[in-house]
């Protein structure tokens, strides 16, 4: 009996309003297209998504006096000239560098067990034989097993051309009339919602810019951060400079976790070629430097408008919406928390008030 009152106060609580039921059912099935048709619809997915970051551009034209068609053209031709930029200069050479990297394993190893043997001779008595083949074993499994991937991404690339091909079409084309008819779209999605949402609203209103600023500032900060540290490698001599640069722009998507995972690819590839020398110690300097700047200034700048999050909120929410749609979860696992926060908080309150407005209007409460 008690679970029972229990359960109908949580429900009387969140779900006695017919607004709060008719949010509950849009979320439940939003949450449903995206885990069942999301494969499906991703490149309409993708497309929202772009059109979501070049809005601010668009909005921000029109205020400068430019018609919104020629607003959205501008900023489209932007788009296109770095998707070219990025299709035609960066994946190939990210993809030359990956694939010298993979032939570059087996001698990396080799110096790596000249350096395990190298540290034993020096400290017989803190690295034993047995700590050192532990490790060799552990290396050459972690070594097959990352050929074995690149191999297979390789060859799942080659047959995924045709998607590769869609994926350039399509999108683009999507971008364009999702910027171009932006207000007839929204208009028929409202169109299909009650008239009555007063709750959607708020919360919508509350996530709005908040997303919006998150979405493009880590963008932002994708670019500045992953340029910063390939001109940084490639300023040093490193190998593999854009793949580095690449993995390290990305590495910001994780907070706290991120920069840490990127230490360790960058450790060992300067190592590597360098020597545990004064070079390696450059290069590890420079990272930690531009790490400290990302996060005490670059993150300040770009976020300030974000809400705050408790880091074991962000870790959380990561490792969840991570785990359920991979590179994407982990990309939006920020707003995703910061959605279920306003919902949290505007939920109840949206009720209540709700109910309060009846009461003083003399109206039943539901």
């Amino acid at each position: 009996m008690a679970i029972k009152n229990l359960l109908k106060h949580w429900v009387d609580r969140y779900f006695s309003d017919e607004e709060a039921v008719i949010l509950g059912l849009v979320l439940l099935v939003g949450l449903a297209i995206v885990v069942f048709f999301g494969q499906m619809l991703a490149p309409f997915l993708t497309a929202l998504i772009i059109a979501f970051l070049l809005q601010g551009g668009v909005t921000r034209l029109e205020r400068w006096g430019l018609p919104r068609l020629v607003a959205v053209l501008l900023i489209f031709l932007v788009f296109i000239a770095l998707l070219m930029m990025v299709a035609l200069v960066v994946l190939p050479l990210v993809w030359d560098q990956l694939t010298s990297l993979v032939g570059e394993v087996p001698r990396m190893f080799a110096r790596g067990q000249q350096m395990l043997d190298t540290l034993r001779t020096q400290y017989p008595t803190v690295i034993t034989p047995e700590q050192i083949q532990s490790w060799v074993n552990s290396a050459a499994h972690e070594a097959t097993q990352f050929s074995q991937r690149a191999l297979r991404f390789s060859f799942n690339s080659l047959g995924n051309v045709l998607g590769i091909i869609i994926y350039l079409v399509l999108v683009p084309i999507l971008v364009f009339f999702m910027l171009k008819d932006q207000e007839r779209l929204i208009g028929y999605f409202l169109s299909l919602l009650p008239r009555q949402r007063t709750l959607m609203t708020q919360v919508w209103k509350e996530m709005d810019g908040q997303i919006a600023n998150f979405v493009r500032g880590k963008v932002i900060e994708i670019i500045i951060v992953g340029s910063v540290s390939y001109v940084t490698f490639v300023c040093f001599g490193l190998p593999y400079s854009a793949l580095l640069g690449l993995m390290v722009g990305f590495s910001v998507l994780v907070p706290y976790i991120g920069a840490a995972a990127a230490t360790l690819p960058i450790a060992a590839v300067a190592g590597f070629h360098f020597g545990l020398g004064d070079q390696f110690l450059y290069v590890m300097v420079a990272y930690a430097v531009i790490q400290a700047l990302d996060g005490n200034v670059l993150v300040p700048i770009l976020f300030s408008e974000a809400v705050n999050l408790h880091p074991v909120a962000i870790i959380l929410g990561v490792l969840f919406f991570g785990g359920i749609w991979g590179f994407w979860g982990v990309f939006f696992a920020i707003p995703l928390t910061t959605l279920l926060k306003a919902l949290l908080h505007a939920w109840p309150r949206s009720v209540a008030t709700r109910r309060a407005r009846k009461e003083a209007l003399g109206e039943p409460s539901p």
